[in-house]
């Protein structure tokens, strides 16, 4: 069955619909990697289940000229070869879209839709004739639709043919095979299809500078350029590629080529509570190290986190965050672990958070927390979410600067330590700014202290006295003032015409305010827009606030934590700001928040 198909051109979704583990990745992959190739934005999303094999998972290929990255909320064309989900995978596609299905078994006639264009490729009979192995048979299959979606959407075979090469580099063997089944499906769709499709891609020059990565292996990568030489985890989804990442860069980048020693230590623990606790040791003892988990794990980590709080040890710790509560959904995303990480451990203990939105900013914040936990001698989370950690996004190339130098902070080494004039005093605040001087166990004895969470004096010992108890606190919260002053600035965003209404997000919804500012601006309402990138929050940020009569918060979660977080750090009255939450488990579109801001103006509430 055909329908008018919409045209357009490089500003299209594709969804392709499998079962889990029969070999789709690297054919959606092959996809995105081509469209990319091809000069043309694009971003990926994968949507699979938590079990290893036999449920339904979807891959989103955004192709957009415009460079908008977030999920559009529509499907223009869907592959759909999972026979369970047919029916589902009809009914999301757009009108005037397209559906291809593996038309090797018949389909229920009553499964189609006037406004969709339904084409049939029997992609397993096909590859039941010209392979012979049973599994190659399943996994052609993948290939062969690439060859009928390059076909359909002129995509460039040579560049199609040079990624397989690139993709099965170490495995020779298995270029032939994908490249005869991606023939087979190019050959069936230019013989029975009219050919490109009205959504095509045609080639741009808008990747020059840019490259595919997600953040897991961006923030891998940052900890390797830091100077990170111990990582401990237990392994939870969806941060366990980010240590995986770390190790491969690790035998690369910190072994030497001759001995073939290794100068960095990973450790996978037997839960949540040692990884933290290998952490704070190897700080303790002058490393750099971190640990990725996501928000069961932070949880479990919580006291400990408060301990470093307090004895005052510099960690790292990386949440990538995903749909709880509990164990939730944990290949879904979400920005649920805002409270928790800002205000980890019993207590009055309040922790430094940074917020990437994308994996260049996971690359490039990995390095200021690691400056920043040295500098301030305290834990430094950075929250990233699945959507971030595990997909794949379009970012400029990866500055690496040569002359970098990590910050260590305030340490006596062992000569100050030698002619003190003055005994060492580990919790003694010497400059003003709340930030004592540390020492590193075995360099000098007179810098020997003992490590204790709890109560203890600024000269470091057993404390239960009142007054030093609270001496010790306030100097806690006066260097959190000077933590206001190092973490990094809030993005801001000013639109052309002045208003007194703004956007305050946070993470991975960038990419879905960035898109509504534009489509509200063409409607003619104009927001400015500020994503903060770090907490505790500086005076950009409640400068930001001040200036707005009205500001919307978008943020993924239902309990609006970033709106409590800003309405308990700053005196921004609540009744001020106005949420938009989005906590499916699917990345956030555009569509919500445009949706809610227009509705807003046509209330009253912001005109």
């Amino acid at each position: 069955m055909s329908a008018k198909t919409k045209n357009r051109v490089n500003d299209f979704t594709i969804k392709l619909a499998n079962v889990n583990g029969t070999g789709s990745a690297s054919a959606n992959s092959l996809l995105m990697k081509t469209i990319f190739r091809m000069g043309v934005p694009v971003t990926g999303k994968n949507f699979f289940p938590s079990n290893i094999q036999g449920l339904p998972t979807w891959y989103e290929i955004r192709v957009s000229k415009d460079g908008y990255l977030a999920r559009s909320g529509d499907v223009d064309v869907m592959v759909a070869m999972n026979a369970e989900t047919y029916e589902e995978d009809l009914g999301e596609v757009s009108k005037g879209g397209t559906l291809i299905y593996d038309s090797t078994w018949p389909r229920d006639k009553t499964l189609s839709r006037r406004s969709v264009t339904v084409l049939g490729i029997p992609l397993a009979k096909m590859c039941n004739e010209h392979f012979d192995n049973v599994r190659a048979r399943i996994l052609m299959k993948n290939m062969a639709y690439v060859g009928a979606l390059a076909a359909l959407l002129d995509l460039d075979l040579d560049v199609i043919h040079t990624l397989v090469k690139e993709i099965f580099a170490a495995k020779e063997s298995l270029i032939g095979a994908n490249l005869k089944a991606i023939e087979l499906g190019f050959e069936y769709a230019g013989e029975n299809f009219q050919c490109p499709l009205p959504t095509r891609v045609k080639a741009l020059d808008k990747t020059s500078g840019h490259i595919m990565i997600d953040g897991n292996t961006a923030a891998g990568l940052g900890c390797v350029y830091s100077g990170a030489t111990v990582g401990a985890w237990y392994p939870i989804t969806p941060s366990t590629s980010l240590m995986d990442a770390f190790k491969a860069f690790c035998e690369r980048f910190r072994k030497d080529p001759e001995t073939g020693e290794r100068n960095y230590c990973v450790v996978q623990a037997e839960d949540e509570l040692a990884a933290i606790g290998i952490v704070l040791g190897a700080t303790w003892n002058g490393a750099r190290a971190f640990t990725p988990t996501s928000g069961p794990g932070l949880s479990l980590m919580s006291e400990f986190l408060g301990f470093a709080y307090y004895a005052e040890l510099p960690a790292v710790v990386f949440d990538v965050q995903r749909v709880g509560p509990s164990t939730g959904m944990p290949t879904r995303t979400q920005q649920g672990d805002i409270l928790a990480a800002a205000y980890a451990s019993h207590g009055d203990t309040r922790h430094v958070v940074l917020f990437p939105s994308n994996p260049q900013e996971c690359f490039e914040l990995s390095l200021a927390a690691f400056d920043l936990a040295d500098r301030l001698q305290t834990p430094v989370l950075i929250l990233s979410d699945l959507d971030i950690g595990m997909n794949d996004w379009m970012c400029e190339e990866l500055k690496w600067d040569p002359k970098y130098k990590p910050d260590r902070g305030k340490v006596f080494d062992a000569e100050t330590l030698k002619g003190g004039a003055e005994k060492f005093s580990r919790y003694l605040d010497r400059d003003g700014d709340g930030v004592a001087y540390r020492s590193y166990p075995g360099v000098n004895g007179d810098g020997a202290y003992f490590v204790r969470g709890s109560g203890h004096n600024q000269y470091g010992g057993y404390t239960e006295d009142a007054a030093e108890y609270q001496q010790v606190i306030d100097r806690l919260m006066l260097k959190w003032g000077t933590a206001k002053k190092l973490v990094p600035d809030p993005y801001i965003r000013r639109t052309r015409k002045a208003s007194q209404y703004a956007i305050v997000s946070v993470g991975s919804c960038d990419n879905a305010v960035q898109e509504a500012i534009d489509r509200l601006s063409s409607k003619g309402i104009y927001l400015n827009y500020l994503r903060v990138k770090a907490f505790p929050f500086g005076k950009k940020v409640t400068n930001f606030l001040r200036k707005h009569e009205r500001v919307f918060v978008v943020e993924q979660n239902r309990d609006a934590q970033l709106k409590s977080l800003l309405c308990l750090e700053t005196d921004y009255s609540k009744q001020r700001m106005q949420s938009i939450l989005h906590y499916s488990g699917l990345p956030i579109d555009s569509s919500c928040i445009v949706a809610a801001i227009e509705q807003a103006v046509s209330q009253g509430e912001a005109a």
